[in-house]
């Protein structure tokens, strides 16, 4: 058997649910026993719950009816109490709800694992799931598609979805395995060697069988008799009124039984060789063994069985069966006449491997099968895939097996060095909280096991990703010893050491959890779309071809399309990288960086010198480095031609043009698997490149003549700017994929929940958020699937694929335009992230626009001033049709104000400004408004905003000068806005104590208006005593424009107001006669005599008498003249009325007069 090449590629996905709150239904079933001791913990240590995150038994069963949701993923967790179930399609129809919940089912009793079994109704678009548990309770679970997408399923209970059954027939019976006949019918192979039916159509009605009246038992493995089914299959072969159940059991035979009569048609040895009786030991099967045959086929009454003893070495059976009724099948061995023995070669390596799992299928639409292999060494697995017909299988098992590359392996991150830019924590947790690297529950379970190792524990655990980080980071800064060097200063490079010591610790402990999480449980394949998934504990992993750039790295001795060439460069350029020093590879990125986003104003060779002066190559790179790449090469690099470099740039650009639409958007399962292949794609790619630039700047330079440089055989300027382009484009991919944004969950991914339903419902309501990349974010709704009806059989993993090497190639029919993903990241406010994001936007007006809203929430405001200015002349040319989009940043107020001239776009900056309370540059922004505003009608519009905005500003930094000539320079037209901000300025600056300023202020041709304006806020008052003195500050403001009869107008106004709220009677001095409403007597009679006699009379509305307010008399709304003399006198008449009170001169009725002596 010739060594498989690697054709496949694993994307492994964690199984962590991206919002648990929203996405994560737990379901207490029912019991019909007596519960006794609950086998279920209420609170867990973080090692449990990473313990109990583990699933014992999974797999993936496919609906053969229906097509959406299809996929079933189904665990059993948490020490068998729980059998958690979640869709697991890849794309879903238009238009149609996600299928993203996950059901968390909880037994009251410890479930079989090995007596899971799921069917799907013919007659209803449903799932069918029954499951027997340790006391022997037969549950059978009704689920529709709904159940997977609404909440209220659960939240309004179960109802006739969920039946519980006692079998009387395993009262005194062991069940072993159970087998789906369909979905009101089940068999259960006993461990006895028996056979249970069940029949759920009309109750529950049971049917037993027993091996034992056709053979002697024989026990064996603890109880365990050797004709109990260690695997069993159920069958019609096609034919209406047939099943069949093939079993494989443990005394190394193959039992057929016909259901209908429960009578065994058919029994042999499983490699249909003569046994002697007395070596039956040595072939008999381990009862953990189950994955030992597969039926395939569509042909009416023919099928395909393959079956698998792992005797031995192994050894795989190829049988026909025919049947032409219900009571006899014929099995042949198709290759038995040849005598070919089909033994699996385990993977390469000194470890041993066992075969654990193993799936075939008839390719759809093709004359052919497809077989994988699952393999463990421990926790360890490894696939492998054959394609075949069924004539040239003899042949084709020989060489035409392809491998899985399994790149399990988790990457220890570089050894943070002095020159290196980012603190040790920042770049640990940036790799241990990597999208999809690691479990929340194991990171927890780390932590907890390294707080417990350093002697420190916090009782409260974290609450969130970011709390956690926090958490982790402090508890590792506070071992980290921090001390003075020998000069007396802090020595900085020992606490980074101390620090990197802590972290590895931590990071060891970190991988010793999460390896567990990876162990395969089940190998399950999808036969229409071809896709095989590798169910594990904690993970699944999408099998999927390689692109062609992943088969040459992962096959560097195997020639890519006839040649050589190409792996050995790409292999070179590789290991010359993978031996450089962590400070010399952080020494090229950084001179690599500047070259991708700047602006190339140097011939490409004074490029390629800059670069490699700045990394400095021949003083870190040894001359075995050197003579390596010489070596693979050839002298003077006599391998490499133009040419050769553009396949290599070929592989990189692998494009992508299906022959039809993408119709089909991806579901939330199958948009986590693209962001995981997507991130896997990448970083090789961009390890690929990166490594071609650097080994082509070294050859650039490598050379003993001038006539030897390679640039005399090879155009290096233009594979150099060729690769920058390529790098460019990966590395803003890279960014979107391992940077996480928290996203609000849409109203589809909530749950519909009914109305009035449960408070956990209720309760929800409230806006939820998750994590998601900020690739899937941006791209993710760019990506989908064709028709399945348009892919080729067999076609999933290449499709997954070419989507993915498609998104990474320069000439990618999907456009990364980075001003859109700023302006989502800003509008989830996250101006930090949209920032790292600038070096990859365009010079175009948009763009530079966005660049300004980055820095103005950033408080950066000089800078974003700078750019809005050089976007002025782009974003305020009108142009035709104009496409709004902005991911949510502008609304369509805002947009309205762009493209339509440059006193509008300043005033649309005035607005932003304004929002930051940045009040200097809403000012400089409304006089280039002014300056360009015309004299349109349509710009007058623009004048009234740009006033009311500097108005605004004016008395939020309570400029109130300013304030004043923005109102005196409102016209006519603006009359409505200049009664407005008037009102406001002078009840701000009454309210705010500047009436003094208010005085000094001219109002030229408004003094009238403020008058009223005051006199209205006076007419307001009711509280004269506590509130502002709206009456002192006019009566002042009418001194100062020599209104006195005003004046005292105002003084009279007060004087009635505090007689009527009797406010006026308090002494505020020492004399019993000085109160309130004498001393406004004083300088009503003051103010009054200040204007000549004849004009010394005031005219007010009210009582006839003043005095006798309060007293009960009726009030005569009347207008009348009061003179000076009347004034006099009735301030004379307060100071006796004051005086008769203190010398107890008064009535005791209520119209009782005072005697006054």
């Amino acid at each position: 058997m010739a060594t498989p090449s690697y054709f496949y590629k694993e994307a492994r996905l964690n199984l962590e649910p991206p919002s648990p709150g929203s996405s994560v239904v737990n379901i207490e079933l029912p019991t019909i026993v007596d519960q006794g001791q609950s086998q279920r913990q209420d609170s867990w240590s973080a090692t449990a719950k990473n313990n109990a995150a583990r699933a014992t038994t999974s797999s993936i069963y496919y609906r053969k009816h229906n097509n959406y949701p299809k996929g079933f993923l189904w665990r059993v967790l948490e020490h068998d109490t729980v059998l958690s179930i979640r869709t697991s399609d890849i794309c879903k129809p238009k238009k149609t709800a996600d299928a993203n919940l996950i059901l968390n089912f909880h037994f009251p009793h410890p479930i079989v694992p090995t007596c899971v079994a799921l069917s799907d109704p013919s007659d209803h678009d449903a799932l069918s799931i029954s499951v027997l548990d340790t006391k022997n309770q037969l549950y059978n679970l009704f689920l529709r598609p709904d159940s997977f997408r609404k909440r209220s399923f659960a939240e309004t209970g179960l109802g006739d979805a969920c039946k519980v059954h006692q079998p009387r027939a395993l009262n005194s019976k062991e069940p072993y395995r159970l087998v789906a006949v369909d979905h009101n019918k089940l068999v259960a192979t006993l461990k006895d060697g028996g056979l249970v039916g069940f029949d759920m159509s009309n109750g529950l009605k049971e049917k037993f069988y027993n091996v034992k009246r056709w053979f002697s038992s024989l026990i064996n493995h603890g109880g365990m008799d050797t004709k109990a089914a260690a695997a069993a299959v159920e069958t019609g072969l096609g034919l209406t009124d047939a099943s069949f159940l093939f079993t494989v059991c443990l005394d190394h035979h193959i039992r057929v039984w016909n259901l209908d009569n429960g009578t065994i048609i058919r029994s042999m040895d499983l490699l249909d060789a003569p046994r002697n009786p007395q070596e039956t030991g040595k072939w008999q099967l381990d009862p953990s063994q189950s994955n030992l045959i597969r039926i395939v086929g569509g042909t009416e009454g023919h099928r395909l069985c393959v079956t698998y003893s792992p005797v031995g070495t192994g050894e795989f059976k190829f049988w026909s069966l025919r049947a032409d009724d219900a009571n006899s099948v014929e099995i042949k061995d198709i290759f038995g006449d040849d005598g070919v023995q089909f033994v699996p070669t385990p993977p390469l390596g000194s470890d041993i491997w066992t075969l654990a799992d193993f799936n075939v299928a008839e390719r759809v639409g093709s004359h052919g099968f497809v077989m994988w292999l699952l393999w463990k060494n421990n926790i360890a697995y490894r696939v492998q895939e054959l394609s075949f017909i069924q004539e040239d299988l003899p042949e084709t098992w020989q060489n035409g097996w392809r491998s899985v590359f399994s790149d399990t392996a988790i990457p220890t991150p570089k050894v943070s060095g002095s020159t290196d830019s980012t603190d040790p924590s920042e770049s640990w947790l940036k790799h241990i909280f990597y999208p999809g690297r690691f479990s929340k529950v194991t990171i927890e379970a780390a932590f907890s096991a390294y707080e417990n190792a350093i002697g420190k524990r916090n009782e409260s655990p974290p609450r969130n990703s970011r709390d956690l980080a926090e958490s982790i980071s402090d508890a590792i800064a506070t071992t980290a010893s921090l001390s003075l060097n020998s000069s007396g200063h802090m020595d900085h490079d020992s606490f980074r050491t101390s620090s990197e010591v802590q972290w590895r610790k931590f990071y060891r402990i970190l991988i010793e959890l999460d390896k567990p999480r990876g162990e395969a449980l089940a190998l399950a394949y999808e036969a229409e779309s071809g896709m095989p998934w590798v169910v594990c504990a904690d993970t699944i992993s999408a099998i999927r071809e390689c692109s062609e750039l992943e088969q040459i790295c992962h096959n560097p001795t195997s020639p890519f399309a006839g040649s050589k060439a190409i792996p050995t460069i790409i292999d070179t350029g590789l290991n010359f990288v993978d031996a450089f020093s962590d400070n010399l590879l952080q020494t090229c990125q950084s001179a690599f960086r500047p070259e991708m986003f700047e602006e190339a104003n140097k011939p490409d060779e004074e490029r390629m010198s800059s670069i490699s002066d700045k990394a400095g190559f021949w003083r870190q790179i040894s001359d075995e480095d050197c003579a390596q790449v010489n070596e693979a090469l050839g002298r003077n690099f006599g391998l490499v031609t133009t040419k050769l470099y553009d396949r290599v740039c070929g592989t990189l650009n692998e494009t992508w043009d299906p022959q039809h639409p993408t119709e089909l958007p991806l579901s939330e399962f199958g948009r986590q698997m693209i962001v995981k292949t997507a991130q896997d794609i990448i970083e090789l790619y961009w390890h690929v490149t990166f490594s071609q630039l650097v080994l082509l700047v070294h050859m650039e330079f490598e050379y003993d003549r001038p006539e030897e440089a390679l640039r005399n055989t090879v155009e290096t300027g233009v594979v150099y700017s060729n690769l920058l382009i390529i790098l460019q484009r990966l590395e803003l991919l890279r960014w979107l994929a391992h940077t996480q944004i928290l996203t609000p969950i849409s109203r589809a991914e909530k749950s519909n929940a009914t109305p009035g339903g449960s408070p956990a419902a209720q309760k929800r309501q409230g806006e939820e958020f998750k994590y998601v990349t900020a690739l899937e974010n941006n791209v993710g709704h760019l990506l989908g699937l064709p028709e399945l009806g348009s892919i080729p059989a067999g076609g999933m993993p290449s499709i997954i694929t070419n989507i993915v090497a498609d998104l990474c190639a320069p000439q990618s029919s999907v456009e990364l335009q980075p001003q859109y993903f700023q302006c989502s990241l800003l509008a989830r406010d996250r101006p930090d992230l949209a920032i790292e994001l600038a070096p990859f936007c365009k010079a175009d007006p948009f763009s530079t626009y966005v660049q300004g809203r980055v820095y103005l929430a950033l408080k950066d405001f000089e800078s974003a001033s700078m750019w809005f200015k050089k976007a002025a002349s782009g974003m305020s040319t009108p142009q035709a049709n104009i496409e709004r989009h902005s991911s949510g940043l502008l609304d369509d107020t805002e947009w309205n104000l762009l493209y339509a001239g440059q006193s509008r776009y300043y005033c649309h900056l005035m607005a932003l400004f304004e929002q930051q309370k940045a009040y200097s540059y809403v000012r400089e922004f409304a006089r280039l408004a002014i300056l360009f505003i015309k004299s349109s009608e349509d710009d007058a519009v623009v004048r009234l905003e740009v006033q009311a905005r500097l108005f605004a500003c004016a008395m939020a930094t309570s400029d109130f000068n300013f304030a004043h000539m923005i109102i005196v320079k409102m016209t006519e037209q603006d009359h409505a806005l200049q009664q407005s901000c008037l009102r406001q300025l002078v009840k701000d600056m009454c309210d705010n104590l500047h009436a003094e300023e208010l005085e000094g202020l001219t109002f030229p041709g408004l003094q009238g208006q403020v008058d009223n304006i005051l006199e209205q806020l006076c007419h307001n008052t009711a509280d004269l005593m506590t509130t502002v003195p709206y009456h002192q500050i006019l009566f002042s403001w009418r001194i100062k424009h020599n209104d006195y009869r005003g004046a005292a107008s105002i003084l009279f106004d007060r004087i009635h107001k505090l007689r009527q709220r009797n406010e006026g009677d308090q002494v505020t001095g020492d004399d019993i006669l000085d109160t309130e409403v004498t001393k406004q007597y004083l300088m009503l009679i003051n103010v009054l005599s200040c204007v000549d006699e004849k004009q010394a009379w005031i005219t007010i509305d009210g009582p006839a008498h003043p005095s006798n307010l309060g007293s009960g008399a009726p009030e005569h709304s009347q207008r009348r003249v009061v003179t000076l003399a009347d004034i006099r006198k009735e301030y004379q008449d307060e100071l006796d009325r004051i005086t008769a009170i203190h010398n107890n001169q008064f009535g005791f009725a209520a119209d009782d007069e005072m005697e006054i002596l």
